[in-house]
């Protein structure tokens, strides 16, 4: 490199810095030193190295890059808008305006402005997923890795390599620190995904102090003993040394790679260091002040890119974007010629499409009162949508023999270190990680589900929430959905975890009653493009209900239907219920029509999807003049109070399980057709005397 390059690289570098502490400075909050430690990293991945086009942020077979360290987004929004790189909507139609302009950047961390305090995807392009929770964005990294990997084996061909991207993801020591990271690291390394590189910041510094408070472990040592490649680079401002552990990372053929970068965080006087500053204040205009003289700049100058910058970075990344964009989407031309279905199959996963006739094996349940378990009437709708939708792709954290969700048709296949092609993940016991990874997953396309026990959705909340702020379509089936788990106790029982789950926004949950209410639950998630799924499912038989008898299981897509009614329409009661509990609310109905009483019985799989529907709908289904109200459902009843009223009743847990056989634990805790059927009467009651009163 001769002294030109030497020197438009460091003013490249130093307009990074700047950028980011009058950013902050601006915003009077925000996290400028890791953007300006860092600068030199960023800077050289970026414009030397990263395989991407400014001008179409979404190109198939781009690197990808993500700030696991969300706190130093600057960094990020510096290169955004440095490199030009273009915004695009949710349609993936090129707009052509700057995804982060500079009024963006002086507005950092104000309302509607691109760049807010940590890097969201969808509000801003070019950010590949919404980083900020310590640790989730190396976690979902490995999940774009497993994607790449999953990808080219299925659709690669000789002469035709479609995707062969790399995954660069820059963390520090809290993302080390947080659980969720040492589990995608250690099932990376498992699967050997050498086109994956994390790069540690080395900065010793954390928001109470110096990392030695908390945190003096090996990193290099732990990483080998993953399986990982590791290199170091002593000082974060060598570019050279910078540009050689990228090329070892390049090299790499068996191993995910760790760059330790050592960096410090330097103002005013060289070797000056603000631990405090580095990660939570501005600096100040004193102290930005005497940094700019350190750097040369202009001291006074502010949100300044010097003459010759904007065009260096496109003659680095922009030029290099565009010739490998442009030699991709030609090859891919020829591609539809060579290989059609495989082009069209592309394309559709890429617009998060379905192929044509993607339903057309679902499995249609005869009644049967003896029923089947929610697991296993889903696994067999799994299985149909698996053969036809060849991207669904997911496992479980070590529990799919319970929860039933293994792919068994031929040719599935496991994901392994020498099979990536297998559509079967197994995560190993990693809720946490395995959320992440299913949200990169997604973030790649390609339409992704994970599965365990319900009382195991804590372990992984984390990731469900950003999969829900992302608005990525993203699946959680998660069985053993109640006290049904019996024996196993309390510890295993869930409770709250239902209400807990539609607390979070966008998040569409699907507790469905019977077999049939199944079919039609996957066939509301599997069109879904922007919206995570959580669904629930017993592990206990339910009966199949039959439908001649009872509405059609179609009326799942409004979220809630009249599933049994008043012969006259005009029930005196309301039974509500989800999941399993809706069988016992038909039998507490025949069992009130025999007395002579009107009931309707409301089946209630997705609030949310109800709550989409017209008002005149909803008031369809549950009439606002009867007011006599019961819902019915295994957990607790935080909620419900909107569906029963201020005087309904709402049969439900109001304490943790206990050890025992299911039938004794439905009768301890009031799930009895008798029970129901006196919560019904007492209803009616209440408003026949409430009317006499009058």
């Amino acid at each position: 490199m001769n002294r030109t390059e030497d020197s438009q690289d460091q003013l490249c570098i130093n307009t990074i810095r700047t950028l980011a502490m009058d950013a902050v400075q601006e915003a009077n909050s925000g996290h400028p030193g890791t953007p300006m430690a860092l600068a030199p990293v960023a800077y050289w991945l970026w414009n030397r190295l990263l395989r991407f086009d400014p001008a179409d942020p979404i190109w198939p077979n781009r690197d990808r890059f993500v700030l696991s360290a969300g706190h130093a987004s600057m960094l990020l929004y510096s290169m955004l808008h440095l490199c030009g790189v273009k915004a695009v909507n949710n349609e993936y139609e090129q707009l052509g305006q700057l995804a982060v302009t500079l009024d963006d950047i002086k507005r950092l961390r104000q309302l509607e402005s691109k760049c807010p305090g940590h890097p969201e995807y969808r509000w801003t392009s070019g950010i590949e997923t919404t980083t900020g929770p310590l640790g989730q964005g190396v976690a979902t990294s490995v999940g774009m890795a497993m994607a790449q990997r999953w990808m080219a084996s299925y659709f690669n061909r000789p002469d035709f390599e479609m995707f062969s991207y790399d995954v660069y993801a820059l963390c520090g020591d809290g993302c080390l620190m947080e659980g969720v990271s040492a589990e995608a690291a250690s099932l990376a390394g498992h699967l050997k995904l050498s086109n994956l590189c994390w790069i540690y910041d080395n900065n010793k510094i954390t928001i109470e102090g110096n990392t030695a408070l908390a945190f003096t472990e090996d990193v290099a040592t732990r990483f080998i003993a993953y399986g990982w490649n590791v290199t170091r680079v002593g000082d974060a401002n060598d570019v050279e040394m910078l540009n050689r552990a990228f090329a070892t990372f390049r090299q790499e053929s068996e191993r995910p790679t760790l760059i330790i970068v050592d960096s410090h965080i330097a103002y005013g006087a060289p070797n000056k260091q603000d631990t405090h500053s580095a990660h939570g204040e501005p600096l100040g205009e004193e102290e930005i002040r005497l940094t700019k003289r350190n750097y040369g700049w202009p001291e006074d100058a502010k949100f300044l890119i010097p003459d010759g910058v904007l065009t260096h970075f496109q003659q680095g990344i922009g030029t290099r974007g565009e010739e490998l964009r442009k030699t991709w989407l030609a090859r891919f031309a020829e591609y539809q010629t060579q290989y059609p279905e495989l082009a069209d199959h592309l394309y559709k996963m890429q617009h998060r499409q379905l192929p044509e006739a993607w339903d057309k094996d679902l499995p249609v349940f005869s009644a049967d009162q003896k029923g089947l378990a929610g697991r296993e009437a889903s696994a067999k709708v799994l299985n149909a949508i698996g053969k036809n939708v060849p991207w669904l792709f997911g496992g479980s954290a070590d529990l799919a023999p319970s929860t039933k969700t293994r792919l068994t048709f031929e040719g599935a296949g496991d994901c392994t270190s020498e099979n990536h092609s297998g559509r079967n993940v197994h995560f190993g016991v990693r809720e946490h990680a395995m959320g992440a990874i299913l949200n990169g997953l997604s973030l790649s396309k390609l339409r992704p589900y994970g599965s365990g026990f319900l009382i195991f959705s804590d372990y992984a909340r984390a990731a469900i929430r950003l999969a829900a702020l992302m608005e990525i379509p993203v699946l959680h089936i998660f069985t053993h959905d109640s006290i049904g788990v019996g024996e196993d106790g309390p510890t295993h029982q869930p409770i709250e975890q239902i209400p807990s789950l539609r607390a979070i926004p966008g998040l569409m949950v699907l507790r469905p009653a019977d077999a049939n209410e199944i079919v039609e639950a996957w066939k509301v998630m599997m069109p879904l493009r922007h919206e995570p799924v959580v669904l629930i499912l017993t592990r206990q038989a339910m009966p199949t209900l039959d439908r001649t008898k009872y509405a059609s299981a179609a009326g799942v897509a409004k979220g809630a239907y009249v599933l049994a009614d008043a012969p006259d329409g005009r029930p005196d009661v309301l039974l509500l219920a989800t999941g399993s509990e809706v069988a016992l609310c038909i039998q507490a109905h025949e069992q009130l029509a025999v007395e002579g009483i009107k009931s309707r019985v409301v089946s209630m799989p997705s609030w949310e999807l109800f709550e989409q529907q017209s008002e005149d709908y909803q008031q369809s289904v549950i009439p606002h003049d009867v007011t006599a109200r019961v819902s019915v459902e295994l957990a607790t009843t935080l909620g419900w109070g909107r569906y029963v009223g201020t005087q309904g009743v709402s049969i439900g847990m109001e304490s943790f399980g206990a050890s025992a056989p299911l039938k004794d634990l439905l009768k301890k805790f009031g799930f009895t057709v008798d029970h129901v059927v006196a919560a019904a009467k007492a209803q009616i009651d209440r408003v026949q005397h409430q009317m006499a009163s009058l």
